[in-house]
């Protein structure tokens, strides 16, 4: 059995270097098998969801090369299904990009339809809605999404929610319709914009990537091209947190620090110093830090994926705490974690009222998802005593070198696949 084995109480201290953002390389990937030329795609993560993307990126068919851990090589001209298999969909839920890729490409695709995860529902309307106005058929029967076009025509969209996969999904499916798309109410997020750059270089024609309305001439063919992903605010922002609940000094690098800027204003209202560079932060977490309240929203507020995280911190800020969870509706699942480790914190619905204490006490905890996953190790990087965290392997699916990159900072951590190890030595 994977689990950490975390000794608390080290000083942390030093430098660490963020990977490729998750979410945009999942986007990416998909979108890669649009052309029928070599794609080049540098600074993808080493995490496991982008490696299962991969896989099923050559189970259809295309030739996947990797050239190295973070550089590979897509080409989608000898595509032969457009039929995406379950066993992906269960280890990965945003293989649901292969609609958007594939109904743009082929007019046609196939792909098991998404369930509920660890954090919650994750429906998928909002991208139906979007596909039949392109002019796609839509047909769900025995759990699969089957869509077809007999031409993909531009359409005025309007989102009902905000929704970052059905933005992406619609708009990659867009860029190869006849004539012009509107996405209105889209998302904004940083990887919104990589995905809309990355296909712009394939020979897409979207503006407004990073707005609430994108536009989107259609083409009737996409080439290669060689890209590099932008880097990872959530993991970014998950050691600025680190950085801030242990009282350590990291600087941060490769980062876009105006991605940033949600967590680094919630930071600085804690007392903590966060200084920034022009692709670096440096965060210092201050001995005594005050309350706050967050509320998670689209961006540019404040991320849902940093929930966790920053509610870990403000459990070890003097006064009494509010977090607010607008996007998931499960996202306090390791708040019973946190609560074996010493923390008072009680959850009504969407949110948790946290009273800050000194220190946790070490325990032994399970990672429910992946970024609740982070926030407890964290949780246990502060603590007093050893802890041992289970379910790491959520963690891994996000986190490229986790135990690495905390060990070079000073952090105790360990990695271990032994049930009978439970104790740091």
């Amino acid at each position: 059995m994977e689990q950490y084995i975390i000794k608390g109480g080290a000083e942390l201290k030093g430098e660490v270097t963020i990977d490729g953002a998750k979410n945009a390389a999942l986007g990416i990937l998909a979108a890669a098998i649009m052309a029928d030329e070599d794609v080049l795609i540098e600074n993808i993560p080493n995490v496991n969801d982008v490696n299962v993307m991969l896989e099923a990126i050559a189970h259809i068919g295309a030739k996947v090369e990797r050239i190295d851990a973070h550089t590979v090589r897509i080409n989608g001209a000898a595509i032969t299904s457009c039929e995406v298999d379950d066993d992906f969909m269960r280890r990965i839920r945003a293989s649901y990009y292969f609609i958007g890729a594939l109904l743009g490409k082929y007019k046609n695709a196939k792909v098991p339809l998404p369930g509920g995860c660890a954090i919650g529902a994750r429906p998928i309307d909002q991208h139906i809605k979007g596909f039949e106005a392109l002019g796609a058929k839509i047909d769900i029967k025995g759990g699969y999404l089957s869509t077809t076009a007999a031409r993909l025509k531009g359409a005025h969209i309007y989102f009902d929610v905000v929704t970052v996969g059905a933005t992406i999904n619609v708009m990659m499916a867009a860029s190869m319709a006849e004539g012009q798309t509107i996405i209105e109410n889209a998302a904004r997020e940083p990887h919104i914009v990589d995905v809309a750059n990355f296909l712009n270089s394939m020979g897409a024609k979207i503006k407004g990537a990073g707005t609430d309305t994108i536009r989107i001439n259609g083409v009737s063919k996409l080439h290669g091209t060689q890209y590099a992903i932008i880097p990872d605010q959530i993991e970014a922002g998950t050691f600025m947190c680190m950085a801030a609940a242990c009282r350590g000094d990291i600087l941060i690098k490769n980062v876009i620090p105006k991605h940033l800027e949600s967590i680094t204003a919630k930071l600085t209202e804690m007392g903590n110093t966060v200084q920034e560079y022009d692709e670096a932060v440096r965060v210092i977490g201050a001995e005594k830090q005050r309350h706050t309240d967050v509320k998670t929203l689209p961006y540019p507020g404040f991320p849902t994926d940093m929930q966790p995280q920053i509610a870990v911190t403000l459990a070890l800020a003097e006064g009494a705490s509010i977090v607010t969870e607008s996007i998931f509706e499960n996202r306090f699942k390791y708040v019973e974690e946190l609560r074996r480790m010493g923390a008072e914190v009680r959850v009504e619905r969407n949110v948790a009222v946290i009273d800050g204490i000194e220190r946790f006490s070490g325990a032994s905890i399970s990672a429910p998802d992946l970024r609740a996953g982070a926030a407890l190790v964290i949780a246990a990087l502060q603590a007093d005593g050893i802890s041992s965290i289970d379910g790491i392997g959520y963690i891994k699916r996000g986190y490229e070198d986790f135990e690495k990159k905390i060990t070079a900072l000073g952090g105790k951590i360990k990695y271990i696949n032994d049930p009978n190890i439970t104790e740091y030595a």
